[in-house]
């Protein structure tokens, strides 16, 4: 494609890195990134990729914005409140980058539609707040071949990793194996959370999203990485992939899509 001199000028920084280059750039205008969740990590994540130029941003969020999202979720201000998270988002997306397309999603997904979903898009971010969804975007990945970056927070803690599953790498499930029972894990409103964690974790997760499109650097595959803002710690944990698991084993039970009972955290 050509650029327009404004387009030379909004991505100089990236354009003048080795690794991205004019050709770098243009991928990054001709990928979509899918984010499901637009709170505390989608939120950032989202901001990023947006500046980074990524052409086709989705966004998934049925909720509303509430008062007390404010401290962490930072693409929706005090006005919003009240607002579609979704149509909050797309609105500063938009304002801060017109390459960009916005699709949203006013839904909740679901075994019956996140296949679909997801097929549009070449990257997939897990934004989302509790342990039901976590596992139903891990296996709708696994099962359409689509590479996703899972990630968690908690109090003054977060974790990531990145599952590619063309490159057979581990799963969430091959890690987690199921989800815990309703009411086993504290809640964000229960426990609390550090609101700039959502910022560092969900910016490390629009990281995997850029490096993954470019084809550059080393991913969170097959690592854990757990960051603890107090002690300004992280520590890779390797994991491997699980031959037993459900869904990405040699073997696998899990064929179809499993909506659990919901029941974890609101970020």
């Amino acid at each position: 494609m050509d650029f327009t001199e404004e387009q030379l000028e909004r991505y100089s920084r990236h354009i003048i890195l080795q690794e991205v280059g004019v050709e770098g750039q243009q991928k990054l205008l001709e990928s979509s990134v899918l984010i499901i969740g637009a709170g505390g990590l989608g939120t950032p994540a989202a901001q990023f990729l947006a500046a980074a130029g990524v052409g086709k941003i989705g966004l998934v969020d049925a909720d509303q914005v509430e008062l007390s999202n404010l401290q962490r979720q930072v693409l929706h201000h005090t006005p919003d409140v009240g607002r579609l998270k979704v149509e909050s988002a797309k609105n500063k997306i938009n304002s801060m980058n017109p390459d960009v397309e916005v699709k949203t999603y006013r839904d909740y997904l679901y075994s019956g539609n996140i296949k679909e979903v997801i097929r549009e898009y070449d990257f997939i971010i897990d934004g989302t707040d509790n342990f039901p969804a976590k596992f139903l975007i891990n296996d709708a990945a696994v099962m359409e071949d689509k590479p996703f970056s899972h990630a968690g927070i908690i109090k003054f803690t977060g974790q990531t990793m990145t599952v590619v599953p063309s490159e057979d790498t581990p799963c969430y499930r091959c890690v987690f194996i199921d989800p815990p029972p309703p009411g086993a894990v504290p809640s964000c409103k229960e426990a609390g959370v550090l609101g700039v964690l959502a910022g560092v974790v969900g910016a490390l997760q629009a990281t995997e999203a850029i490096k993954y499109l470019l084809d550059k650097g080393d991913l969170l595959t097959g690592n854990l990485l757990n960051y603890d803002a107090l002690s300004m710690d992280f520590r890779k944990i390797e994991v491997k992939k699980n031959p037993d698991c459900g869904v990405c084993g040699e073997d696998p039970e899990i064929t179809e899509l499993i909506d659990y009972e919901q029941g974890a955290c609101e970020l």
